[in-house]
């Protein structure tokens, strides 16, 4: 094999199929997965009135921590599954804007150890499955690399393209043959024009090249929109979460012809200016607009938590348990409490 380019070889990963039928999704959980994303896609369509809550840490970095979080989860959703849709945010692919840093645990099933890519699939592989098994969820996760889709397509019942990947013709393409929501998130410009083109060519039959393939998809109609704030030239942070923000969204969506008009509202981010505990306010201010105005009650369908065990964040080695290694987050304490309040107010 020969490449012009400078790359260098180090492991052929196996395909995707080879990945599923080693680790396979158990007979007993596919029939629940087939529920919940009916429900999640109920929620999009506006067929039901759930409201959708993306909850989880920045990074999913540790699995024993992360299944204790779910597990937690699983017992407050108990206590809020007639009002909420509460779906783990397991996110295992973390975006650079250096290409630096750590990557998540795709690239590093241990932060403090070398990157292993195939050790690395196999962990986020078993680390979705686990969640499933113990909890009854089925997870979010952020598609950062297109090709990478089929190893988890069989577990997710929500995907999102994030702030770095909207405009990238082969993350748009992709997710048009996805079956499950697809949260297209406004660049980091803010620019929702961009936003919004990517959900035209997402919910559009596509044929293009893919994993040495050509193939055609169908189109997604489920695929929406997420606000998640901008930063301007000076790298000051804009959010775009206000009553004003969601009324122009409103309209622009009505400018066009797309399926299923939806938004969901990332809390944290440039939202928040990472400032992790006003992801209360958020959250509260957007159950507020949606209390005074039915275009926005009807657009907004849900909200993004960064959320984990302790407060904040910590450096890579640090060791505290349940802790981010990226963007700090709410402490359990208070996602607890911000949940059960959401329940009350939705």
């Amino acid at each position: 094999m020969v490449f012009i380019m400078s790359f260098k070889i180090i492991k052929k990963i196996p395909e995707p199929d080879e990945i599923k039928q080693e680790y396979p999704v158990p007979e007993s959980l596919t029939q629940k997965k087939k529920e919940i994303d009916k429900e999640v896609a109920d929620v999009i369509s506006g067929n039901s009135d759930k409201f959708l809550v993306i909850i989880g840490p920045c990074s999913a970095d540790n699995e024993d921590a992360v299944l204790d979080y779910t597990e937690r989860l699983a017992k407050v959703n108990e206590k809020v599954k007639d009002k909420l849709l509460i779906i783990p945010r397991v996110y295992t692919n973390k975006p650079r804007t250096t290409g630096t840093g750590y990557k998540g645990m795709l690239h590093q099933p241990d932060p403090e150890k070398e990157s292993d890519l195939l050790s690395g699939l196999i962990a986020i592989r078993n680390m979705h499955l686990h969640v499933m098994e113990n909890t009854g969820f089925c997870t979010a996760d952020e598609m950062l690399y297109p090709e990478n889709a089929w190893y988890l397509d069989d577990i997710l019942s929500y995907v999102a393209v994030g702030a770095r990947s909207v405009e990238n013709q082969q993350h748009r393409l992709v997710a048009s043959g996805f079956d499950v929501p697809v949260g297209m998130k406004n660049p980091t410009s803010g620019d929702f024009s961009v936003m919004l083109n990517s959900v035209v060519a997402a919910q559009s039959e596509q044929s293009f090249m893919y994993r040495n393939f050509e193939v055609e998809t169908p189109g997604n109609p489920l695929t929406h929109t997420i606000l998640r704030g901008a930063v301007n030239k000076h790298g000051q942070n804009l959010p775009n979460y206000h009553y004003e923000d969601i009324i122009r969204l409103f309209k622009m969506y009505a400018d066009r012809d797309l399926a299923n008009p939806a938004v969901i509202i990332d809390a944290n981010h440039s939202n928040s200016a990472k400032q992790y505990k006003e992801q209360i306010r958020i959250v509260k201010e957007i159950l507020h607009s949606k209390k005074n105005s039915e275009d926005i009650d009807k657009l907004v369908k849900g909200v993004m938590i960064e959320s984990y065990i302790e407060p904040g964040c910590q450096k890579v080695g640090n060791g505290v348990y349940g802790q981010s290694i990226t963007d700090p987050c709410l402490g359990w304490e208070d996602s607890e409490k911000l949940l059960l309040k959401m329940a009350e107010e939705v």
